[in-house]
This record gives structure tokens, C-alpha cells and sequence, in this order.
């Protein structure tokens, strides 16, 4: 039952044990509610016979008695339904940011991040609110109706059922609306995530929209997203209530139901007027919690989308493999190996070449040439689709990701930067790096130009993804990361490309120091940066078209000699 209820709800295993408690809580309150009606019957048993005043002590000690009974079952009710709940809120965030962490890359090609944010955070919030609010409370109330049926029955069967016919066909009408609920809660999600992506766009594209005085049109189109989300709300909102308000009419009939079957039994002396007016109270309070029921059976229907959403990413399979390394020496080998994003996106058809420690191998040739897909499959971010690629004659798709980047220094094209000090963003690439390791990393990657010049130095915040920064500023934080690792294997992807000449020619001098003896690969698009490579592996459309030193690959006049010539000319370009 615990593996059932973790992967229908996407619980913790702690998680579905208390959703098991706080159902049982919600059962013992609603039958707590009843104990009020059946201290009434007594007394009305009683000054209908002998009277009460013998008996006025234990009726008031039962008042008292059922009072505390309800109050310390709604204690232990609340602690096991809210309490549990927001303990589990944090597990489940927890548990989706760690699995995202060991999640393939390739399953973020998929998503966006709108649609990661709104699952970790509106899923998790709205399971929240399902969980404290409607599942424990919708079984609570079937289970103690289900035990209340039964003891209807035998006190009178047809009374019992002229009470609990309606609560089937209620039920009923909500569990067929299943279908529909989901169909609009989906559209209403993807209403909401379109939402989500417009507003994250127009935020980070706010510069090219003013500089191309195309804010108006673009609000226009954002504003109709969120009108969008509006409309789907509402027609979800009916959709829901069309059904549930139908089951609530229905369950109301059960009271006339009773009274009309009650008079008939009554009239023909098949029951007393004790046995007819307990009915009649048992079915008042009977209906209330019932109908509440239905509005949690309606929306607990509706948490199926937010699950599916959640389970995609506790289900995705991970990337695995051993935890220790077996490689001799890090020479990184590629043989015959393809890959594609999809089915239909290939990018890598059959590459093959061999990147030597101790030397540089850059790869060069056209956009869209498959460059930094081999960069990255070499670091294991995605798996290839067939070959093989080892590190030192180790497997690396047999090997642990994380202990297998424990090898690598990379430093993107596209640089990440956390809000923070100077000093904290290079710490990122060994955590537990001295004051006197990152100012000498920093160094290295020729940081000091700018860092001394601000107020705080090195212990200035540069803001969200290091805004007050200029692109090569962001760059060399990235580099000094690297510098700061020194792994024996460094993946540089246009490194040095938001460098001035100066300041490029300054990292070239350092990452000469830092790549003797170790494997280092390049991807770079001037020719210059990469001249002095002891071996360029040029890619052209998914496959390797040429691999050599520079004057080899020239001599040779193929695609880097056309490179290398249209680099030329475009260098002598001048304006009229």
C-alpha cells in the first residue's frame, strides 16, 4: 500500500505513511460528529419514557465527554493532515531539485523553465492544499460513511437505504467527470506555463524589445496569454462545478427520500417515531460531510495533471554508473559515435578522433557542425545514441557522472553567475579553496583589472547571473573557476570569446601554464585562437570532415583552409 500511494501521489515513503494517519484521524473525527446525535436519541429515548431525572448527571458528564473526545480527535486530526502536510511539501521539493540534479541533460532539452519552475513550486503548492484539505478528508468521509451504512442496515434496512441511495449515485456523477476535469485542468496548465514563458521572455529580452521599439506589440501578444490564463480558470472552474453542483442536488433528495419512506413505514407501524426521528438526524449530519466529499472528490481529480507532472520527473531514468575510477592516464577517445537530441534532430553521425593528455585539440568548423555536442558528450552531459567514448580506456557511460566531472575544468560559452561576492562565484570551483587559491585563480585568469578597481574588490556582489559585470568580466570568473579546479581535463567552449585582443591574449598566456600535461579541448571560431593546437578536429555536418595540426589542415586546402581564408578577408573588412 506504502509503494501504491507513493507513486499515485508522488509522496515520500514518510509522506504516504502519514497520509495514511491523517485519513485515519479524518475517520474518527467524522465519527466524533456523531456522537453528539446519538447522546440526543438517548435523551429523547429517555423523556419520551421514564424521564431524565435520575439520569441529568450522566447526560451532562456525556455533553462533556463528547465535547473533549471531539476536541482532542480534532487535535490529533489537524497535527496529522496540516502539520504532516508541510513537512512533506519540503521532502517533495527537496526530492524533485535532487533528482533534477542527476537528471540527463537531455531530459532539460524537453522543458523549459517556466514548466520546471511552476512543477516545483504551484504543483508542490496546490498537492499541498490536496493533501492537507481534500484526500485525507474525502476517505475520512467514505470510510466513516461506509461504517455509519453499516450500522444503518441493521438497525433498518429500508430506512438505510432509502438514506444512502443518493451517496453512490453522487459519487458516481463526480468520478465520470474524470476525464473531462483533466482535459481543462491540462489546458489550463498549458495556459499558465505559455503565461509564465511570455512574462520570463519579455523580462529578459526587455533590451532588444525597446531598442527595436517593439514593446507594444509584444505586451499586446502577452496580455492575450495572460487573458488566456483567466478563460481557463473560469471554464475549469464550471466544468468542475457543472458536475459537482449535479451530485449535490442528488444528495439532497436522500432527506426527502428518508421522509417519505419513514412516513410510509410509520403509517404502517413498520417503525416507531424514535427509530424515524434518528434517521432523519442521522441523515441531516450524514449529508453535510458527504458534500463536502464531493467538492474533495472533484479536486482531488484535478491533482492527476500536477502528479503526472511531478512523476515525469521522479520516474526519468538517471544516469549511472560506477563511483570510482578505473581510467589510466586521460587520454579522451571517440569512437564511431552518433547522436541525436531526438529521433528527428541528429547531430553527430560517426565521429571518431582522440584527444592526447598533454595536448590541446580544438574543434572547429561550421555552426551547427556538432562542436560543443562532442564537448559535452565528452563530459558525459547526455549519452550517445550509439559508439563509445573512454577516458583513459575507461567506459565513461559505465561511470558515475558526478564522480566522472570530478576530471573536468569547462568553462561555457554561456558563463553562470550567482548573487554574490567575486570571491564566492570563483570559490564554485572547489568549495573548500583557501582566500590565497582563488585570489591566485582569479590572477591567473587576469580578474584583478577589474576587481581591483571596485569598491569592495574581490568581496563585491556583482548582482543576478553577475549583471553588474561586462561579458568578459562574467568570462573570466568562469576561467578563474577552471584555473581554481585544475582537473586534468578542461573542456573550453569559445572560452575567450567576449575577451578583447588584450585581455585574450593575456588568457592564452595563462591557460598555457595550466594545460601542460593535461587533455585539454577547445572549441573556438577565430583560427587564430587556435592556430597553435597540436590537433584540430574539424566537423561538418555531424561527421569528422578533417583532423590535423593547423598547417596540415591547410596544406591540405579544405574546409579549415576555407575557414582560415574567409576569416582573412572578413578581417580586412572596412567601412565605406
Amino acid at each position: 500500500m506504502i509503494n501504491k500511494l507513493q507513486k499515485k501521489f508522488a509522496l515520500s515513503e514518510r509522506g504516504a505513511k502519514d497520509l495514511i494517519i491523517g485519513c485515519i484521524a479524518c475517520t474518527l473525527q467524522n465519527l466524533s460528529f456523531m456522537l453528539p446525535v446519538g447522546l440526543l436519541y438517548m435523551l429523547i429515548t429517555d423523556l419520551m419514557g421514564e424521564g431524565i431525572a435520575h439520569k441529568g448527571f450522566l447526560y451532562a458528564a456525556g455533553v462533556i465527554l463528547c465535547l473533549l473526545l471531539i476536541f482532542f480527535i480534532t487535535w490529533f486530526q489537524y497535527n496529522a493532515t496540516y502539520f504532516a502536510t508541510y513537512t512533506e511539501s519540503g521532502v517533495r521539493r527537496i526530492t524533485l531539485a535532487e533528482k533534477l540534479r542527476k537528471i540527463p541533460l537531455s531530459f532539460f532539452g524537453k522543458k523549459d523553465l517556466a514548466d520546471l519552475t511552476s512543477t516545483i513550486m504551484a504543483d508542490c503548492t496546490f498537492l499541498e492544499q490536496s493533501f492537507s484539505h481534500y484526500i485525507p478528508e474525502l476517505i475520512g468521509s467514505i470510510i466513516s460513511t461506509i461504517l455509519i451504512s453499516v450500522s444503518l442496515l441493521f438497525i433498518n434496512w429500508k430506512m438505510a437505504i432509502a438514506a444512502l441511495w443518493v451517496v453512490p449515485v453522487s459519487f458516481l456523477i463526480v468520478l465520470l467527470s474524470a476525464k473531462v476535469q483533466e482535459k481543462l485542468n491540462q489546458r489550463q496548465m498549458d495556459a499558465k506555463i505559455a503565461c509564465a514563458d511570455g512574462i520570463q521572455e519579455c523580462i529578459e529580452t526587455m533590451n532588444d524589445l525597446k531598442a527595436n521599439n517593439a514593446e507594444d506589440k509584444y505586451l499586446k501578444g502577452l496580455n492575450v496569454k495572460i487573458k488566456a490564463v483567466e478563460k481557463r480558470a473560469v471554464i475549469s472552474e464550471f466544468g468542475t462545478a457543472v458536475f459537482v453542483v449535479s451530485a449535490s442536488l442528488i444528495l439532497k433528495l436522500g432527506i426527502a427520500s428518508v421522509a417519505l419512506t419513514g412516513s410510509a413505514l410509520f403509517i404502517n407501524r413498520q417503525i416507531d417515531v424514535l427509530t424515524f426521528f434518528m434517521f432523519l438526524l442521522v441523515a441531516s449530519r450524514l449529508y453535510d460531510p458527504m458534500q463536502s466529499a464531493l467538492q474533495n472528490l472533484a479536486a482531488t481529480i484535478s491533482t492527476r495533471t500536477n502528479i503526472a507532472r511531478m512523476n515525469e520527473i521522479l520516474d526519468h531514468p538517471l544516469q549511472t554508473g560506477n563511483t570510482y575510477l578505473t581510467n589510466n592516464g586521460y587520454d579522451v577517445v571517440f569512437e564511431h559515435v552518433g547522436f541525436a537530441y531526438n529521433d528527428n534532430n541528429t547531430v553527430l553521425k560517426d565521429v571518431s578522433f582522440t584527444a592526447k593528455q598533454g595536448e590541446v585539440t580544438a574543434l572547429v568548423g561550421p555552426s551547427g557542425g556538432g562542436k560543443t555536442t562532442v564537448s559535452r558528450l565528452a563530459a558525459r552531459f547526455w549519452d550517445p545514441t550509439n559508439g563509445k567514448i573512454t577516458l583513459g580506456g575507461m567506459d565513461i557511460s559505465k561511470t558515475d557522472p558526478e564522480t566522472l566531472l570530478s576530471l573536468y575544468s569547462i568553462v561555457f560559452q554561456d558563463v553562470t553567475l550567482f548573487d554574490n561576492t567575486i570571491m564566492e562565484n570563483i570559490r564554485i570551483g572547489k568549495k573548500d579553496a583557501t582566500d590565497e587559491e582563488v585570489l591566485r585563480a582569479a590572477r591567473l585568469a587576469n580578474c584583478d583589472e577589474f576587481a581591483e578597481k571596485l569598491k569592495d574588490k574581490y568581496n563585491s556582489r556583482i548582482g543576478e547571473n553577475g549583471c553588474r559585470l561586462s561579458g568578459g568580466e562574467r568570462q573570466r570568473i568562469s576561467i578563474a573557476r577552471a584555473f581554481l579546479k585544475d582537473a586534468p581535463i578542461i573542456l573550453l567552449d569559445e572560452a575567450t570569446a567576449s575577451l578583447d585582443v588584450e585581455n585574450e591574449t593575456a588568457i592564452q598566456s595563462a591557460l598555457s601554464r595550466l594545460i601542460k600535461n593535461k587533455t585539454v579541448i577547445v572549441i573556438a571560431h577565430r583560427m587564430r585562437t587556435i592556430a597553435g593546437a597540436d590537433k584540430i578536429i574539424v566537423l561538418k555536418d555531424g561527421v569528422v570532415a578533417e583532423q590535423g595540426s593547423s598547417d596540415e589542415l591547410i596544406n591540405k586546402d579544405g574546409v579549415y583552409a576555407h575557414m582560415i581564408k574567409l576569416q582573412n578577408e572578413s578581417s580586412n573588412w572596412v567601412l565605406d
